[in-house]
């Protein structure tokens, strides 16, 4: 940042020019490397967790008290300690945890209140303080839908190579970013989110009259549900071989017991006292991992075709 000066310029008037001595210059190769560099002690002084990616930031602790209360907000105070200026209206406090009822406090942010809510959407996905999902998949729906009507009015050679190409680069994204936090497990989500496909599948004029599970081998398309459940187990293997920064121990823990059937890479399976937990993608998907062969757990990552996600048979 040595010898940079910059003004600005509005409606055809600018102002004079302003030596810059700190910030990160935008457009610029080096951009998001200084921007990291630039926030990396962020968190500097403070007691609570901080999760940082890119320009989105989250503060959180464990608060079952007025004194954790008060030390969460003493967190949020470094901000104007640091002269941090952040836009309070964006910022929003959620609140989890069955216990929580009764204690509720509210949070301030340069004498300002923190608005409340009961769900929020972070990087791309819609979370809610009951920790369910079925937000989410209304809005993927709506979504995919959306672009469905559009690939519908639009597009009149209806040739399948054609559709498929736009149903898998403009609609199937939306129903599967990010799968392995939001996988549905309600039988009302898992149906909703599969009607985008059955959608699709009667594009086709000589195709209307089969059953959709029919449709689908026709097509060469799994259903959602079999996509999601091939993300988790893609997943967890990305994280036993290594593939993933994200330590395996941070959500599994190997079984020490090896002289049972099956592969030697089982994964313990702990007790759950709530159905979201339950869910969750640390629990749901041991089940499903330890049934694997030892060929499938030892697959290589071409086997797995972990980058191009193509229509593979099922692990």
């Amino acid at each position: 940042m040595t010898d940079r000066w910059q003004k600005v310029r509005l409606e055809g008037c600018s102002s004079s020019w302003q030596q810059v001595f700190s910030g990160v210059p935008q457009g610029s190769v080096l951009g998001p490397v200084l921007f990291l560099i630039f926030i990396n002690d962020l968190e500097d002084g403070t007691t609570s967790r901080v999760l940082k990616f890119a320009d989105d930031t989250k503060l959180y602790r464990s608060v079952v008290n007025h004194a954790d209360h008060a030390v969460l907000q003493n967190d949020l105070d470094w901000a104007d300690r640091w002269q941090m200026k952040f836009n309070v209206p964006k910022c929003k406090v959620m609140h989890y945890g069955r216990k929580n009822t009764g204690i509720e406090l509210s949070y301030y942010m340069y004498d300002e209140l923190i608005e409340e809510v009961c769900s929020e959407k972070d990087l791309g996905v819609m979370f809610s303080n009951d920790l369910k999902v079925s937000l989410h998949c209304r809005e993927s729906y709506s979504k995919a839908n959306r672009m469905l009507g559009l690939i519908s009015r639009t597009i009149k050679y209806r040739h399948p190579t054609v559709l498929l190409n736009l149903y898998k680069s403009l609609v199937r994204p939306h129903l599967d970013y990010c799968s392995s936090v939001w996988n549905p497990y309600y039988i009302k989500d898992i149906e909703l989110i599969e009607r985008v496909q059955h959608r699709f599948t009667r594009l086709f004029p000589e195709f209307r009259s089969l059953p959709y599970d029919d449709r689908l081998r026709q097509l060469g398309l799994w259903s959602l549900q079999e996509r999601h459940n091939r993300t988790d187990l893609i997943e967890l293997l990305k994280l036993v071989k290594g593939f993933s920064g994200v330590p395996l121990n941070d959500f599994f823990h190997r079984s020490e017991n090896i002289a049972t059937r099956g592969h030697n890479w089982k994964l313990l399976k702990s007790h759950c006292h709530c159905e979201a937990r339950l869910q969750f993608f640390s629990q749901r998907v041991i089940n499903r991992w330890n049934s694997l062969s030892q060929e499938d757990v030892d697959a290589t990552r071409e086997r797995t075709d972990l980058t191009t996600g193509s229509e593979l048979a099922p692990i």
